[in-house]
């Protein structure tokens, strides 16, 4: 199928969240600050995505095909064995606030429009996924990205937009030559169904991490993931 490009997202955030988030409920001036450049954001910011869905073709033990495209990895053939579909995705918060961040002449301003640009990303994505949910009737869906787990390193990044196609062209989102993704607040992946949740987090032993979702659980990879005869290492 050919790529759905989904411009503009909604761009929705709770101020009293993101003052609590930055510390700043007992600091008004720095609030009222904040409450501005929020208010600006809302006028500048165009969050978008774009996502294909596409089929998975042939699988191996620690690789799969989609749309004549191979990936490499344990963890993600294992979470595809119970699924023939995938939704390839890239999702922005968008240059405009990335540009307009790195124009403000204060530092401290700048850091705010981080914070603001990725509650922006936020809120694209959990658009991009009610729009999955209700266009393809997904009861629950999980994701893997490129560069979250050892298993699946970054480079694989490159398969990836080379099956979502001109990503540039549609949404703004360029793939550098280091594989990361410009604008800064963009994720992308790919997203699948599934009978039992799966958070990358569950496997990653990084301790200090402030996007943890779930819990690292040191047993995970080998009850589930190990192949026959693994040597038991972690992702």
């Amino acid at each position: 199928m050919e790529p759905v490009v989904l411009d503009p997202l909604p761009f929705s955030v709770d101020s009293a969240w993101l003052r609590d988030k930055l510390r700043l409920d007992h600091r008004p001036g720095l609030a009222d600050e904040l409450g501005a450049l929020l208010a600006q954001a809302q006028q500048i910011a165009r969050p978008r995505a774009a996502y294909r869905l596409s089929f998975i073709e042939d699988r191996g033990p620690d690789w799969v095909v989609v749309e004549g495209v191979r990936f490499s990895s344990r963890i993600l053939s294992v979470n595809l064995q119970e699924t023939q579909r995938v939704f390839a995705y890239a999702c922005t918060a968008g240059l405009e606030l990335e540009d307009w961040g790195w124009a403000q002449p204060d530092i401290l301003h700048q850091y705010y429009v981080t914070a603001i640009s990725e509650a922006a990303l936020y809120s694209a994505r959990r658009a991009l996924g009610v729009h999955l949910r209700e266009q393809y009737a997904i009861e629950q869906a999980s994701e893997m990205n490129p560069g979250s787990l050892a298993d699946w390193p970054l480079p694989e990044q490159a398969h990836l937009f080379r099956l979502l196609g001109d990503t540039e062209a549609m949404i703004g989102v360029q793939l550098l030559d280091t594989y990361l993704m410009r604008p800064v607040k963009t994720v992308s992946g790919l997203l699948f169904t599934t009978q039992d949740s799966y958070v990358n987090c569950r496997l990653c032993p990084r301790e200090v991490c402030p996007n943890r979702r779930a819990d690292y659980d040191p047993t995970l990879f080998e009850r589930k993931y190990q192949a026959a005869g693994g040597n038991g290492r972690v992702p």
